[in-house]
């Protein structure tokens, strides 16, 4: 891209921001990480929680900002833990959700993402990525964070999301996708 203008990513999560960040120069896209206030709202949809999130920050920060929200969708859990992912982590953890598990045989599971893009005062856009997978049976790998240690995609090899290096992980996954497609739509209204 010609314009190299400063989009932000408003995150606290460095690990999510390398990998968005990767596959966002991958397009020709520069992000910068803001570690601002994030003001979340509660809902069933990732594609709102992100949107408004994005919106609220451009509108307070008077800048360019993306946002996303993202969640593990376990089938035999009717979708839980879903948009409350993050909250899920940090008071059960991943040995939580293994005890949920622990006699359940069918394992299916998805990780979504929500990407929302919104400069000040304009309605932000929002793009979606899914990858599909399973749940293991115990944490393997080390990398990544969240679920990444418990979700094996169904395109990949065998390995955990937390088994893969950041490269490996944004050839395959939700938040890849999302940011792929965000970042050919700003690649996109920049060339008009």
């Amino acid at each position: 891209m010609k314009d190299q203008r400063r989009v932000y990513f408003l995150t606290k999560n460095r690990g999510k921001f390398r990998e968005a960040a990767a596959v966002a120069a991958s397009m020709g896209l520069r992000l910068r990480m803001l570690a601002a206030a994030k003001v979340e709202v509660q809902s069933d949809s990732l594609r709102e929680i992100a949107s408004y999130a994005a919106q609220e920050a451009a509108n307070r920060l008077e800048v360019p900002v993306i946002a996303e929200d993202a969640g593990l969708f376990v089938d035999k859990l009717r979708g839980f833990p879903g948009p409350y992912s993050s909250d899920v982590f940090k008071r059960l953890g991943i040995r939580g959700i293994l005890t949920l598990m622990s006699d359940v045989k069918q394992r299916r599971a998805r990780f979504h993402s929500a990407v929302a893009f919104c400069e000040p005062h304009q309605k932000p856009r929002c793009f979606l990525g899914t990858v599909s997978g399973t749940i293991s049976r115990a944490p393997r790998g080390t990398g990544g964070f969240g679920f990444d240690s418990i979700f094996v995609p169904t395109i990949g090899d065998g390995r955990t999301f937390a088994q893969m290096n950041v490269e490996e992980k944004n050839k395959i996954s939700h938040r890849a996708a999302s940011f792929r497609k965000l970042s050919r739509s700003l690649r996109k209204q920049q060339s008009v």
